[in-house]
């Protein structure tokens, strides 16, 4: 076999063999291996050396054993090399398949009609035509048991499976996009980073209304337990981007704001919560309790009072 393909061609395909046996063994993420593991790259490179070094060594026996020939001997040898290099064993395998006579023994099969001096050969069925007939049997009764008598998985199967992982997707895609936020994902937001943000739109936006310290003014008082549309970091978010009591209320702020500026501010107006503002506005709206009103968690109560005193 070894004389049926060059070496130029031989090496590269062993090469890219070992190669991609590599990649599919290593877990290298979307990058390739070598790129990420600088060993496999000297792996590969030392393989690479190998595969030369053999036909290097391979050839440089076959012309000592080729100077050990008598001159008959050598002319065989070569011819028959060369032969193999224009690739005779394809053709020979491409006349097996077609399996038919050559035109010296078409006698043999020739059949007594005449068509107008037209005459018919009797040839039989192309063998690559019977092989794959007999593939095409072979795989529809293999999917006539798997599908129709074990109920393997079918297209719709298949669907609903992906349709659930892609939900996943989403739904796992959603928990580390925030921009994508919305009044059901929302959740409270205690790093320093969203608290500022919170609070520049905050004083951007609401003071107007509320007062810097969030005591109220025409808006209500926002350091209390009383809340008209909910006191949860969801009920705050929705009051922020729907807006408020229709008539008399806050503007939806979803036109000019985005999710998760929405999601700040909203968490930082819950900084709030049980503070004591300059000129704090009467209660309004039912009390939310505290088994109900989402608060920031003790670990970070000195970030929060820190960024509500910037």
């Amino acid at each position: 076999m070894r004389h049926l393909i060059p070496s130029w061609i031989r090496v590269p395909i062993v090469f890219f063999i070992i190669f991609g046996l590599t990649e599919y063994v290593i877990d290298s993420g979307d990058q390739p291996a070598f790129m990420v593991y600088p060993a496999v790259l000297l792996f590969l490179l030392l393989v690479l050396l190998i595969l030369i070094a053999i036909e290097a060594i391979t050839s440089a026996l076959e012309n000592v054993m080729l100077h050990k020939l008598d001159a008959e001997s050598k002319v065989r040898f070569l011819a028959e090399k060369e032969n193999n290099y224009k690739f005779t064993w394809l053709k020979n395998i491409y006349k097996k398949l077609v399996g038919g006579k050559p035109i010296e023994e078409e006698g043999e099969i020739i059949l007594d009609h005449n068509y107008d001096g037209i005459r018919e050969l009797d040839n039989n069925l192309p063998p690559w035509w019977l092989y794959g007939f007999y593939i095409s049997i072979i795989f529809g009764v293999v999917y006539l048991l798997r599908y129709h008598v074990f109920n393997g998985a079918n297209q719709y199967d298949e669907l609903e499976t992906e349709l659930v992982e892609a939900r996943a997707a989403i739904e796992a895609y959603k928990k580390t996009a925030k921009d994508l936020v919305d009044v059901n994902t929302v959740t409270l937001l205690t790093d320093a980073a969203d608290l500022s943000a919170g609070k520049a739109i905050f004083e951007t936006n609401c003071i107007a209304c509320h007062m810097a310290d969030g005591g109220g003014g025409i808006g209500p008082n926002l350091t209390d337990q009383h809340w008209i549309l909910g006191g949860d970091i969801k009920s705050i978010f929705n009051t922020v981007s729907e807006g408020g009591r229709s008539g008399k209320g806050m503007i939806a702020w979803k036109q000019q704001l985005k999710p998760l500026e929405m999601a700040q501010v909203s968490s930082y107006v819950l900084t709030f919560q049980g503070t004591t503002p300059a000129n704090p506005k009467e209660a309004e709206g039912d009390l939310w309790g505290d088994s109900t009103t989402e608060v920031a968690p003790q670990t970070t109560t000195d970030t929060i009072q820190a960024v509500t005193n910037q």
